[in-house]
């Protein structure tokens, strides 16, 4: 029994001193790789933002006016709320970075300032312009720009990333607030005719 111990801890010191020399030899490869990076973050961010930013407005055209006040509970942001919250956001968010939002626009009091939709819409347009203007006034050394506030290897790249993470979850909230009130999502709604126009080729 105890040879069979002895074999088995041989064995596995072994395997722990090979993954050991494993991970060396990839830190070593990973430093010596000058290789271009594969993802160009601040064209694809831009991207999937646009992206983001047109369904924000595509669905707020289409919700009713008189929707824009509706919540699903008291303690919940309306509708205008939400889209507004987004348009604060991207001054709040890109400010973590040092970015400074234009003359007298004040970011945290944004959510309250109306229920109008067609100044909604302007108010997302506007922030839009300001986020895509700062992330491509930023180069490839200013996404690595190190922000030691946010955390030991934190930087640049990182605040742009939470920017696009934060829009995908309220465009995720905003379209389940719409199909509580039976609004199918313009993008939703052209799928489908585009698949059903190909059904009816195909038949």
């Amino acid at each position: 029994m105890k040879d069979v111990f002895l074999a088995a801890l041989l064995v596995a010191i072994g395997l722990s001193a090979g993954a050991v020399q494993i991970s060396a030899q990839n830190s070593e490869a990973a430093a010596a790789d000058h290789t271009a990076p594969a993802y160009d973050m601040k064209g694809q961010s831009l991207l999937d933002l646009e992206a983001v930013q047109k369904k924000f407005v595509d669905l707020a055209n289409v919700v009713p006016a008189d929707k824009f006040t509706w919540r699903p509970s008291a303690d919940s942001r309306s509708f205008a709320e939400v889209l507004l919250h987004v348009a604060g956001e991207r001054y709040g968010i890109l400010g973590l970075m040092g970015a400074v939002p234009p003359e007298k626009v004040d970011g945290k009091a944004l959510e309250k300032s109306t229920t109008d939709k067609v100044r909604i819409v302007a108010e997302l347009n506007k922030s839009w312009e300001f986020a895509q203007k700062t992330i491509n006034g930023m180069s490839n050394a200013d996404f690595a720009k190190l922000l030691p506030k946010l955390g030991p290897q934190a930087n640049a790249g990182d605040v742009v990333y939470i920017l696009v993470a934060d829009a995908h979850e309220h465009l995720g909230q905003a379209v389940a607030y719409a199909r509580e009130n039976g609004i199918v999502p313009p993008w939703t709604v052209q799928a489908q005719k585009k698949a059903a126009e190909k059904k009816a080729e195909q038949n």
